[in-house]
């Protein structure tokens, strides 16, 4: 058989059009992160909190507590919608959505229009975690969504790394409305790019040739079938979706471990620098430059929690080796008497955390069955960004009850115990 027959545009190689769709969602991530953080930079612009007529702590607050709360509930009722429409239309929708929220923040002339403008990105954001991981179960054999997690979940931690330099040149060059206008500009990167590149499964994708999809789809066929003896007969609608997953204990296991992870990254991405600044006495320069650091390492941890999660047949050591490391890391940094090796122990403890991201996607990807990835990936992160909203604020009130840093990044460690013996639990269970 002459398998390289040029008048026929049979090709000897597969193309590698999947790692195209993975590189499309490492930027749609990015950029959603950098809409993300404009706040944290807004609230020290005076120029804005006059605008907005902010005074007090708990009108900053309240920009991303809003944010949060139309996340998280946005998570468990709106993504079911990429089970139903497929990802593609759904993830360009929400994109859709994050550009027209910046666009009213730009032009929001009172606080109360920037706050919806915020619960807005909540509700667009919401959909978009779950057709990330949509993506990956239709687009990629088991053996690679490891990787694949990998290279989306680090635009988490590039996003921040460069966003609080990028936007600060921006408002002190342009003001902060630009800021706004900016961001709705470049999200239309990701919008094309999805639009135009991705398909929600590989044979309706006209640059996907044959053989990529016939090594596609042999990896699934194998899941599926293996699915099949569990599941019975496959059904379609919502209704299905959430009955594939909900009585599913090593779902429930890994949602419960993810909102430990969750919780553990949104309370020392508000505590860290104040940590690093007030209990540990660096300086304005020292403190961002160490603030970074943990961001950078995750990149890394990142990466290989992707090659790991496609290599152990168990993925859960992974998320075990991420608690360890953060509830070691964030011990010693509370209790530590010498400032320096306090801080290189938080930073090795933070930039741990990166580790359980893509692991446990990859999981949640291998115990979901592909009709209920989006509902499942929309619950269990909605759950779990609904239950990390109480970090920051119970670490703050650790911190005044105790009168120490080390009496709040308790919380953290606590969180690390109970995210380790989730994780044990799920190790033991052979996941």
């Amino acid at each position: 058989m002459n398998m390289a027959n040029p008048k026929s545009g049979t090709q000897l190689k597969p193309t590698n059009q999947r790692w195209l769709v993975a590189a499309i969602l490492f930027l749609a991530v990015f950029f959603s992160y950098l809409d993300r953080v404009n706040v944290s930079v807004l609230v020290v612009d005076p120029a804005f909190l006059t605008a907005m007529g902010i005074s007090g702590a708990v009108a900053k607050g309240m920009l991303m507590t809003s944010f949060l709360i139309a996340y998280g509930v946005g998570n468990v009722i709106l993504s079911p919608l990429g089970d139903i429409f497929g990802p593609r239309k759904a993830m360009a929708a929400c994109i859709g959505i994050w550009i027209i929220s910046m666009v009213i923040g730009g032009l929001a002339p009172t606080y109360a229009i920037i706050t919806i403008s915020r619960v807005l990105l909540g509700l667009g954001e919401a959909m978009h975690f779950p057709m990330q991981s949509k993506f990956v179960k239709q687009w990629f054999p088991p053996q690679e969504r490891g990787k694949a997690n990998a290279v989306w979940q680090t635009g988490m931690a590039v996003a921040p790394a460069i966003a609080m330099p990028f936007f600060t040149w921006i408002i002190h060059f342009s003001g902060w409305r630009m800021s706004f206008f900016v961001l709705a500009a470049l999200s239309l990167i990701p919008l094309m790019m999805v639009w135009w590149y991705t398909a929600d499964y590989p044979r309706q994708s006209k640059r996907a040739n044959q053989l990529e999809k016939d090594y596609i789809e042999a990896g699934q066929a194998r899941e599926a079938d293996a699915a099949e003896k569990n599941t019975g007969e496959e059904k379609q609608g919502i209704v299905a979706a959430f009955k594939s997953f909900a009585d599913n204990r090593n779902f429930w296991l890994l949602t419960f471990f993810y909102m430990m992870h969750v919780s553990i990254y949104f309370g020392t991405l508000t505590w860290l620098p104040s940590y690093l600044k007030e209990a540990r006495g660096f300086s304005w320069a020292a403190m961002g430059i160490l603030s970074s650091l943990p961001f950078v390492l995750a990149v890394g941890t990142k990466i290989l929690s992707g090659y790991l999660a496609d290599k152990l047949p168990r993925r859960s050591l992974i998320l075990i080796f991420e608690m360890v490391g953060v509830g070691v890391g964030v011990f010693f940094a509370a209790y530590v008497a010498d400032n320096n090796i306090a801080a290189a122990f938080m930073v090795l403890g933070v930039g741990a955390v990166g580790l359980g991201g893509p692991a446990a996607w990859t999981v949640m990807q291998s115990v979901v069955p592909s009709k209920g990835v989006a509902s499942a990936a929309g619950l269990m992160n909605g759950l779990s960004n609904g239950v990390s909203a109480l970090a920051p604020v119970a670490i703050g009130g650790l911190i005044a009850f105790t009168g120490t840093y080390a009496g709040g990044l308790s919380y953290i460690i606590g969180c690390s115990v109970v995210g380790c013996i989730m994780a044990i639990i799920l190790y033991l269970k052979k996941i």
